[in-house]
């Protein structure tokens, strides 16, 4: 709304300034690296499901990015439904409208069909949200594409890898499992679309720096947290 940002999304820099409108996949790695002493900016999160509900006629864009920079009009337009939502309960009919309106800001400014994204790399974004559990060589033969240029337009569009996108979302769908009352780790493993417990503990104490019983049975994850609090 006002000010720059830079933000890396992947292995890629992004730099958005005022009037822009940013969307990133679900599970999709980006920091907010610098800002301007003057930036101001709107964030929220929607989970997946949520979107897919809300963008039902068009659930090629549920789990596309979106980078686009608004006209004035536009841009104050959004920046209202935004603001109406800041501080205030009961808020997903408001969520649901700014979504919709966002999407379609896409079409109105983002020509889908001159996209710099591959659509294979659009293809496997949807696919892979919808089943973490799917192995690559599945995924890009659902994509109708070989493994190799799926994993590399995917690289390139989404600036990480194909094996640690899926890697994350299975990850996510852990942690979302056991918060929802899924005690049973072994469990909530197999459901999040790992092929064993032990395979589940490996990576996520890989990628997270401890094993899920510390991260969910302790209060790491709550120091964790505290430590990105503002």
């Amino acid at each position: 709304m006002s000010g720059t940002a830079t933000f890396r999304v992947g292995e890629t820099l992004v730099k958005a300034s005022k009037g822009e409108l940013l969307a990133f996949p679900p599970g999709q790695e980006h920091a907010l690296l610098e800002t301007s002493p003057d930036v101001y900016l709107f964030a929220i999160g929607i989970h997946p499901t949520f979107s897919s509900e809300v963008l039902r006629g068009d659930q090629d864009c549920v789990a596309s990015p979106l980078h686009a920079r608004l006209a004035s009009d536009d841009w104050q337009a959004l920046e209202a439904r935004a603001a109406a939502i800041v501080d205030r309960d009961g808020i997903d009919q408001r969520v649901a409208e700014l979504w919709e309106h966002a999407h379609w800001l896409r079409r109105k400014y983002v020509d889908q069909s001159n996209t710099t994204m591959h659509v294979f790399t659009r293809r496997v974004l949807k696919l892979v949200s919808e089943r973490p559990e799917m192995a690559c060589e599945r995924l890009a033969q659902s994509a109708r594409a070989s493994l190799c240029e799926l994993s590399r337009n995917f690289h390139r569009d989404v600036g990480t890898t194909l094996v640690k996108y899926r890697t994350r979302l299975r990850l996510l769908r852990l942690i979302r499992l056991i918060d929802e009352g899924n005690g049973n780790l072994a469990a909530a493993a197999k459901s999040a679309g790992f092929g064993s417990y032990s395979q589940c503990h490996r990576i996520f104490q890989s990628e997270m720096g401890c094993s899920p019983r510390q991260f969910f049975r302790t209060e790491l994850r709550e120091a964790m947290q505290a430590a990105y609090e503002p």
